[in-house]
């Protein structure tokens, strides 16, 4: 069916090619239905004043409210005498002053006397430690020039848009640009089935734009909204929906293991007994390798919840039945790592074909951009003959060369690092499509797992296995209390006197990589605040002051992978007391005797990030300390998810706290597709019941009619909605 010509129309024919060019430039928005899909961020009254008490700062805002007084200074500048006019306005929760200079003050000054109520747009600054704009666009709400009375006229008892808007284009021009378009609104064709629409009492499309647009109540937006949130579940969730309908459709080899094969004798050695999770999730992998088309699992866990163990007995199994399986580790440091961990475990069982190998073994190789080439040609001719059961490597593994004798199961871990290219490439190495199984230890919460990661089944590890320690959280203030920061010092102190390790972790390397970074950075930045801590240099500060006498390596990303692995090796030995690095040890790293962890400049990570760092300590006998230092001031949103990191040791909680922090990003993962975000009013976390009941409808219908050949207009919903870049990030997800 073709797409909705009126809909479809450039907007350059309704709004002239100078409006159109902005829109396009400054909001991406490109035609008639990209216009009526801008919907107003809020709602302004008459009667009632928006609060200026809550403005954030360096965001563009547009705010209504009542000038309280207006005054012009005369300033002695750069370029002689000049004029500032300060106007101070109210909306009864606060006050915020505008400015104006030189000859822009004149204008201004006419038109905003005190008792004058108006739409002020522009950019939030800090000028003396209080809040202001300068220079904003205005509008005047009510007064005596034609202008004023226009605009009564055309918002009289009505409730005022306030659109999303840009320094360029006000949230006042876009809304005239609304109006010019909104009658094609009666062309759009609904994507919703009637008989959902009506069973759920949602009013149709067209009346649900006018009404999001120009409400005449309250109700009227509820309404517009309720039903707007289901066009973008319904259609979000009938893609994943036809992606798992069509992953059942394609054939893959049923991996039973076999009794008394590989994994019941790893099972036999194993020094203690799985968690009832781990026990739960390996049946329903099991009983998904067992079936004649591809597992799609994700597969999310705390860390330290024992995921590895969980993917090894998965790959054991595949083994068994006489397959290969791959595990893609997203850096060079994680692929090694791994591969450790996975020989250690298996032993004997590790050492296929060669002497003192088990009866039953198979070869475990590591394959990794950083090889020689001998030991390369050596692992690809051990995958292409099927003597190694098990590679363990990076993105290496998906280059062309890498050929399979029978691959049965792939296995990514932390798959929010990998492209979806990358994750496809590796599919494609079987003889027919591999199951796949995706690890995370990033807690997705429910709704999101079935928005993002929508076509596929979700396993959760909840249980950490006996023997974790609790991990103690505080924040320190160095700012505010330079003396909690010496103490942080002591405590790393106490805890190496006391035969144990300690990491400190920093945003940034501090290397010459680094500096041409920063000198990039604008001076306007540089003034606001200083760059944040770097490794080296926080590595030399601390080996001359409070940490003198004690071993201190560094690491992080730019090292040579083989200096990389001879710190961690070190480090794991116990050769060493203090590790500096950055993020590079957030996945994977596993030094049980490492029980302090301090997080220089905390408030530079998001939550989730900061959990996962803290869950490298505490993986021993002993309990673990996190400290999160930061020169944030208290009452600063950055200090409050400090506070909300340090309270609970629940990711699902944070990874919550998290998303409602952050901007609601595109939820089909923005960086991957490289289309605009196609959430505007659904949010993934409040709308909990919608997309349940959403997905629900989807399985239904698409179960009833795959190829939506009776739904014309869901159709075309999708066509727009899934560009061909995304129904391609959905196609290899």
């Amino acid at each position: 069916m073709e797409r909705v010509p009126a809909l479809d129309e450039p907007l350059k024919k309704s709004l002239g090619p100078a409006t159109a060019k902005v829109m396009a430039e400054a909001l991406d928005l490109h035609t008639v239905g990209d216009l009526l899909h801008h919907y107003p961020r809020r709602y302004a009254e008459r009667g009632e004043l928006t609060t200026l008490a809550d403005l954030p700062l360096d965001e563009h805002v547009t705010v209504v409210a009542q000038v309280a007084d207006a005054r012009v200074l005369t300033f002695n500048g750069a370029k002689g005498r000049g004029q500032r006019l300060e106007v101070t306005i109210t909306d009864g929760s606060g006050r915020l002053q505008l400015v104006f200079f030189g000859k822009g003050v004149h204008k201004p000054h006419k038109d905003l006397l005190p008792g004058t109520r108006a739409m002020f747009s522009g950019k939030v600054s800090l000028f003396n430690r209080r809040l202001q704009l300068a220079h904003p666009a205005y509008e005047l709400l009510r007064g005596d020039g034609d202008e004023s009375a226009d605009s009564v006229g055309t918002w009289a008892g009505a409730l005022i848009p306030i659109y999303p808007a840009t320094t360029k284009l006000e949230s006042w021009k876009i809304a005239k640009a609304v109006d010019a378009v909104l009658p094609s609104a009666g062309d759009a064709v609904d994507p919703l089935p009637p008989a959902l629409r009506e069973g759920r009492g949602l009013t149709d499309l067209p009346d649900a734009l006018r009404r999001i647009h120009r409400p005449r109540t309250k109700a009227d937006i509820a309404d517009a909204r309720e039903r707007l949130k289901w066009d973008e579940a319904f259609v979000l969730q009938v893609a994943l929906a036809r992606r798992r309908h069509a992953d059942t459709q394609l054939p893959a080899v049923p991996r039973r293991p076999t009794p008394d094969g590989i994994l019941d004798a790893f099972d036999a050695k194993l020094p203690f007994t799985l968690t009832d999770g781990q026990s739960k999730v390996s049946a329903e992998i099991f009983d998904d390798l067992a079936t004649d088309h591809p597992m799609h699992r994700l597969l999310q866990g705390e860390v330290g919840s024992g995921k590895t163990m969980v993917a090894l007995r998965a790959m054991l199994a595949v083994v068994d039945a006489g397959g290969q399986a791959a595990m893609l580790a997203p850096t060079e440091v994680l692929a090694q790592q791994h591969h450790r961990s996975v020989t250690e475990m298996m032993g004997e069982l590790a050492e296929g074909g060669m002497l003192g190998g088990a009866e039953r073994a198979t070869k475990v190789v590591l394959l990794t951009g950083s090889m020689g080439a001998a030991a390369r040609r050596h692992a690809l001719l051990d995958l292409v003959t099927g003597e190694a059961g098990i590679v363990i490597g990076t993105h290496a593994l998906i280059e062309d060369k890498v050929q399979f004798h029978d691959l049965g199961l792939v296995v990514v871990d932390e798959q929010h690092r990998f492209g979806v290219e990358q994750r496809d490439a590796l599919r494609g190495k079987g003889k027919q499509p591999p199951h796949l199984l995706v690890m995370t230890a990033t807690p997705i919460p429910r709704t999101v797992a079935m928005t993002v990661f929508g076509d596929l089944e979700t396993s959760v590890l909840d249980q950490l296995p006996a023997g974790r320690s609790p991990i103690a959280s505080h924040v320190v203030p160095a700012a505010d209390k330079p003396h909690f920061l010496a103490r942080a010092w002591e405590r790393v102190r106490e805890e190496v006197g006391n035969g144990h390790q300690a990491y400190v972790v920093c945003p940034r390397i501090g290397d010459e990589e680094d500096q041409k970074k920063k000198a990039k950075a604008s001076a306007e930045d540089e003034a606001e605040k200083r760059p944040p801590l770097a490794v080296l240099d926080v590595a030399e500060q601390l080996g001359a002051g409070p940490l003198a006498g004690l071993r201190i390596a560094v690491l992080h990303g730019r090292m040579h992978p083989d200096d990389k692995d001879d710190v961690m090796r070190r480090f794991a030995a116990g050769e060493l007391d203090v590790l500096v690095a950055t993020t590079v040890i957030e996945v994977g790293v596993n030094v049980p005797n490492a029980t302090a962890m301090v997080i220089m400049d905390a408030d530079r990570f998001g939550v989730s990030q900061l959990h996962q760092l803290r869950g490298r300590v505490g993986r021993g006998s002993a309990p673990g300390l996190c400290l999160l230092v930061s020169e944030m001031p208290e009452a600063s949103p950055a200090r409050q998810r400090l506070a909300a990191v340090a309270a609970t040791l629940d990711g699902f909680e944070l990874s919550r706290i998290d998303l409602e922090q952050r901007r609601e990003g595109d939820v089909l993962g923005q960086a991957q597709s490289g289309v605009r975000s196609s959430l505007r009013v659904l949010t993934v976390i409040d709308d909990e019941e919608v997309i349940t009941a959403a997905r629900e409808e989807a399985t239904a219908l698409v179960l009833a009619d795959p190829d939506l050949t009776g739904q014309p207009g869901l159709r075309t919903a999708l066509d727009a909605l899934l560009s061909e870049e995304r129904e391609e990030y959905l196609e290899k997800g």
